[in-house]
């Protein structure tokens, strides 16, 4: 049998598109000799489709889209295709939507269909839905509650016995610490094995999260080997709002050898032949399998650095983020620090040079090596600069504000010291520069504050976190480093012809230039330290004394810094939308209240 898994990179809601690219890739695998083509979990409607699912007439164009799919597949090809449908026996109701069945709304599953010469051959509903971090499929989805084998007439003559299963099905919260979630349920995996199936394939969209590939590997070679069957997981690729999705599909053999695997980051076909004297053996054979099933030389998903795969994934969430809406160029102030310039290095990555606007806005504390950094990376990158000095409209907001501030009995601005208030209002001038250039060229702004400073506040409300996507928002200043040494050091590989990235920008100790010789140490510890704190507050869900006793770091230190945190909320809830890459972001995995009064004791 010649399997053909293609990862595809739909948009959410643009159902017919999506249609005409499951078909296009469909002419593909048959051209190819592929007598099976898989695509991702819901690729019809796109992936996360989230209350959509609840729009009237939602469902049904899904269903109406497959339904002429069916009849323009090349005949003799099978396709599994994902798309959301009414649970069988589902009431008629009222509406398009309603997902968990209450009251008189149709039931909606996350379902695959088997197509072939025109007809439905199968249908299998998703059995395990996971509902932490950002995944919430109770709340829309009603489980299966059966396996699926289906026999898959081949070329060459005969059929193969081919399982179906989702994403969940497959990974059962173990890829992102959920395992437990499952403990009672059915293995839909194991049932399929038992049912005869040569073959499992596996739709899916899960989204890239630092670490979690390897992870993904070692799954899919334990349900390889353990049921001796052939294991295809086909994961989306794009960027769905806050989620990146990195591709990176895989066929591994029935003895556990990856045997095939897709590029990331970029739609991909791959297709694989499984001999049929491996087919016809047992299925204990199949999983001693191992001379009929040579593995790739190298995985390239796990070949490549940690560096290298955020680095990509972040290209590609700015690319689509800004082409599924609309925008074509992108606007960044550029200080000269560290922070900035990678924004600015991913968006000409994501966009072109072209289409990437850099905006210095130098203040009263300025540096001049601020100023000379900035003109540098946008020489190195090639974008256009624009200069908006901001000293003229703060010494406007000054003479606006005093006589107010007087009348008030409160101090004036304009100490030789800047307390936070006029610190703010440089911050708050420029993002009043940015976003009126943003209005003027129909731009969108990228937000270049890391999770390190998200995290503790170090952020001005309307001032800095003006914009319409946190780039860096799930990164810490340590991964900012990171990256910034990576793409200098493989500029090339990164897709420049030098290295973009002023060697003084990485080097100097970073400031927000709002007072005299001010760093950002005199308000946060070692960014070293800093980081570490908050990944096991934010991202283990540690204590303060869990951390301080792990650490070593003084209790003080750590309490501070976590009520720094907790005290944040509010300005996080009102901030952009950022690109989700670690198991924890800022955003809708991680549900915070603002007003609560929780401490750790």
């Amino acid at each position: 049998m010649r399997l053909a898994i293609a990862q595809i990179n739909p948009t959410v809601g643009d159902v017919d598109a999506n249609a005409a690219l499951i078909a296009r890739f469909a002419g593909l695998a048959s051209d190819a000799g592929a007598d099976v083509v898989v695509f991702p979990e819901l690729c019809v409607c796109g992936y996360p489709p989230k209350d959509l699912l609840a729009r009237e007439g939602f469902v049904e164009a899904c269903a109406r889209a497959v339904d002429r799919l069916a009849g323009e597949l090349p005949r003799g090809l099978t396709a599994i295709v994902g798309l959301p449908m009414f649970s069988e026996g589902s009431g008629s109701g009222s509406g398009g939507g309603g997902g968990g069945g209450g009251g008189g709304a149709r039931r909606i599953t996350n379902s695959l269909v088997v197509l072939r010469d025109g007809a439905r051959l199968a249908r299998y509903d998703k059995r395990l839905l996971p509902t932490y971090d950002i995944f919430d499929e109770d709340r829309y989805f009603e489980p299966g509650d059966r396996s699926c084998v289906v026999d898959v007439p081949v070329r060459a003559g005969g059929s193969v016995r081919v399982g179906l299963a989702i994403c969940e099905d497959l990974w059962k919260g173990q890829d992102a610490g959920f395992s437990s979630r499952y403990r009672d349920a059915a293995d839909p995996v194991a049932e399929v094995a038992v049912a005869g199936a040569h073959v499992l394939v596996v739709p899916s969209a899960s989204p890239f999260v630092i670490g979690k590939g390897a992870r993904h590997r070692e799954i899919l070679r334990s349900h390889a080997s353990t049921h001796g069957m052939f294991v295809a997981s086909v994961n989306q690729v794009g960027g769905n709002d806050d989620l990146i999705f990195d591709g990176h599909s895989a066929v591994l053999g029935s003895g556990g050898h990856l045997i095939a695997a897709a590029i990331g980051f970029v739609e991909h076909m791959v297709t694989v032949d499984i001999p049929a004297a491996v087919l016809a053996q047992s299925g204990k054979q199949r999983a001693s399998q191992t001379k009929a099933e040579a593995s790739l030389p190298s995985d390239p998903l796990l070949a490549v650095c940690e560096e290298d795969l955020v680095y990509r994934a972040l290209v590609l969430g700015i690319r689509d983020y800004c082409h599924k809406t609309g925008f074509k160029t992108a606007i960044i102030g550029l200080s000269g620090g560290i922070d900035s310039a990678l924004t600015a290095v991913l968006a000409v990555a994501a966009l072109g040079k072209e289409h990437v606007l850099g905006v210095s806005m130098p203040g009263p504390y300025s540096s001049e090596h601020s100023r000379t950094d900035a003109q540098l990376l946008a020489s190195n990158l090639g974008i256009r600069l624009i200069t908006v000095p901001i000293e003229a409209p703060i010494a406007g907001l000054r003479e606006c504000l005093d006589e107010s501030f007087h009348s008030q009995g409160w101090s004036k601005l304009g100490a030789a010291i800047p307390d936070l208030t006029e610190e703010n209002l440089q911050s708050r001038a420029r993002g009043v520069v940015l976003m009126a250039i943003s209005n003027r060229s129909g731009g969108i702004v990228l937000t270049t504050g890391n999770k390190s400073e998200m995290a503790v506040g170090y952020a001005t409300l309307y001032g800095d976190m003006n914009g319409g996507l946190a780039v860096l928002s799930d990164i810490t200043k340590q991964r900012v480093y990171g990256i910034s040494r990576w793409v200098n050091a493989h500029f090339a590989a990164a897709g420049f012809d030098r290295p973009p990235i002023p060697g003084s920008s990485i080097d100097k100790p970073p400031s927000a230039e709002l007072r005299p010789n001010q760093t950002d140490q005199d308000t946060l510890p070692p960014y070293e330290v800093l980081d570490e704190i908050i990944a096991r507050y934010i991202e283990s869900h540690q204590s303060v004394p869990t951390i301080s006793r792990q650490t070593g770091l003084d209790e003080a230190l750590v309490r501070k810094i976590a009520r720094m945190i907790d005290l944040s909320e509010y300005k996080r809830k009102q901030a952009a939308i950022g690109l989700k890459v670690t198991g924890v972001a800022f955003g809708g995995g991680r549900r915070m209240p603002i007003a609560q009064r929780w401490r750790d004791s």
